[in-house]
């Protein structure tokens, strides 16, 4: 059985590729990053999200010194208000290549086939690190790092996978994700934000910032109803996304 290590930050996309892995056979391992990103609820999901699907192995990597370096380059370790609409501010510098390098690492170490990143088609547009042509200079670039190794078979030639690799799209995503694991899917965490609090009981998602009219909308287009709990549904907004 060939292993694959899912970068798994607890939101949608990673989930679903994560279940499509372990449904096409994959041995898996996951790992996730804090980056210094406002939101700590996705890092506690992809926790619960790593022991549903039964990773052989999960890693928390903390990496928030990065915060530090970021400064107010971004939106999402920095201050500022969230857009609800794309902005180049939602764009955190090379944060897919510091992930699939770490990632990478790990990979030779444990002679790991594939590793796994989910962005998909609809994100190629706007985010230059989750191209098909990013993902493939990545492969390059890391079995660059290891060729003796690999030459002398001491290293495992290294795949990189993205949907966008094979042009799926968010919501070829969902559905996928959705088939394998069912209502799971709904406790998956997308919002750019730590959430927000219902009278004053629990976090729940925003349900206004980019990433939540996304998920919305990638739910609608797929044609199966979103039980995510959101603090706020503005479905003209939504619409017109």
């Amino acid at each position: 059985m060939d292993k694959a290590i899912c970068i798994l930050s607890g939101g949608l996309d990673s989930t679903c590729i994560a279940a499509y892995l372990k449904e096409k056979g994959y041995e898996l391992y996951a790992v996730t990053f804090y980056y210094g990103q406002k939101s700590r609820m996705e890092v506690e999901r992809a926790k619960s999200i790593a022991g549903y699907i039964g990773v052989r192995e999960h890693h928390i990597v903390d990496i928030g010194f990065m915060k530090s370096l970021y400064k107010d380059s971004n939106i999402l370790t920095g201050d500022g208000n969230i857009p609800d609409r794309f902005d180049y501010s939602i764009v955190v510098p090379a944060r897919n290549a510091i992930f699939l390098t770490i990632a990478g690492a790990w990979a030779f170490s444990i002679n790991a086939a594939l590793v796994a990143y989910g962005a998909h088609k609809d994100d190629e547009k706007n985010y230059p690190d989750c191209r098909a042509e990013f993902a493939k200079s990545m492969e390059h670039t890391l079995n660059l790092a290891e060729v003796d190794g690999i030459e002398q078979g001491l290293r495992r030639r290294l795949r990189i996978w993205s949907p966008a690799v094979e042009g799926l799209s968010k919501k070829d995503l969902v559905r996928i994700g959705y088939r394998v694991l069912g209502n799971v899917l709904f406790e998956t965490w997308s919002c750019y934000t730590d959430g927000i609090e219902v009278k004053g009981r629990i976090k729940v998602q925003c349900g206004s910032c980019e990433s939540c009219i996304n998920r919305m909308r990638a739910f609608r287009e797929a044609g199966i109803e979103d039980k995510t709990p959101y603090a706020i549904l503005d479905l003209n907004k939504i619409l017109k996304a």
